[in-house]
């Protein structure tokens, strides 16, 4: 598996930063350490503002779901959220499975997810529950 770091700064009117982790390949129990890790990290560096990029994954297990479950919940309470884009019809197919693409927000692009970042940061509300 594959794990890229970017982080952006979309809002020129305002300091908050999205940190865009782009994942590809299996995202199985030997992956999850690595993404649990950097989850963490790119929340603690951009203040819980992530966009997780599946555009590459096509392939992800009950131990991925988990780790992308709690780096949500990581972020939220740090008062901000975590964004899912570009996931792959199999991938899809897993989430809606399992019902948790009603606990996440998820997106068709990089760009769409980040413009819905940028709305929290602009109305002051980071989370909807």
């Amino acid at each position: 598996m594959q794990i890229n770091l970017q982080e952006i700064k979309p809002a020129p009117s305002n300091d908050q930063t999205v940190a865009i982790i782009g994942l590809s390949g299996r995202f199985d129990a030997h992956e999850v350490p690595q993404v649990r890790q950097m989850l963490t990290r790119a929340a603690d560096r951009t203040k819980g503002h992530i966009v997780v990029n599946l555009g590459g994954v096509n392939f992800i297990d009950s131990s991925g779901l988990a780790c992308l479950v709690q780096g949500m919940k990581y972020c939220r309470e740090l008062g901000a959220d975590q964004i899912l884009c570009n996931l792959q019809q199999p991938v899809r197919i897993i989430f809606e499975l399992t019902r948790l693409d009603r606990a996440f927000k998820i997106s068709d692009s990089v760009e769409e997810a980040v413009t819905v970042l940028v709305a929290q940061f602009e109305d002051g509300v980071y989370v909807s529950c």
